[in-house]
């Protein structure tokens, strides 16, 4: 496997093709001061696109209160050097989550979005962890523009 690229490039999401098993943990509830975690499995396969300037990652989630299906779309514009990231998820056919954007540096990749939650207006990043055998995503709600961060998902991914 060839090491990360000191900055983002599309090869960014190489170490992530292929099948894996997912470790989920997420908050049950979300910008509410909740300590309490929900663990769960699911698993995904992640494919190439675009001739590798692009990915496609087709996830079963077995969450608690039932399956669900989902997919992410990445796509790399080689003049920004940056990714955008979108969700579409299952239990909301036709709704695309507005586009998470950033990069890689060393292995790490830090993406944001402006969106909302309960009608408020939120910021939410993506980190991502580039470990080619234990790959890491989390994702954080920021309700006060960036200042303090409430991490409300994390998967920790192995090889299928």
């Amino acid at each position: 496997m060839k090491p990360p690229h000191p900055t983002s490039s599309p090869a960014d999401f190489d170490f992530f093709a292929g099948a894996w098993h997912i470790a989920h943990r997420q908050l049950r509830q979300r910008l509410a001061g909740c300590t309490e975690w929900l663990s769960f499995p699911g698993s995904c396969v992640t494919r190439p696109l675009l001739g590798g300037a692009g990915n496609v990652d087709d996830n079963v989630i077995d969450h608690p209160s039932g399956r669900y299906l989902a997919v992410t779309l990445r796509a790399f514009d080689p003049a920004t050097q940056l990714w955008s990231i979108w969700w579409l998820d299952g239990r909301y056919p036709g709704r695309l989550d507005v586009p998470m954007t950033g990069r890689f540096e060393h292995g790490r990749g830090v993406f944001y979005a402006d969106d909302t939650f309960n009608g408020a207006p939120i910021r939410v990043r993506f980190l991502w962890q580039a470990h080619p055998s234990t790959p890491r995503w989390e994702q954080a709600f920021s309700a006060d523009g960036g200042q303090s961060w409430e991490t409300n998902w994390v998967m920790d991914f192995t090889r299928a």
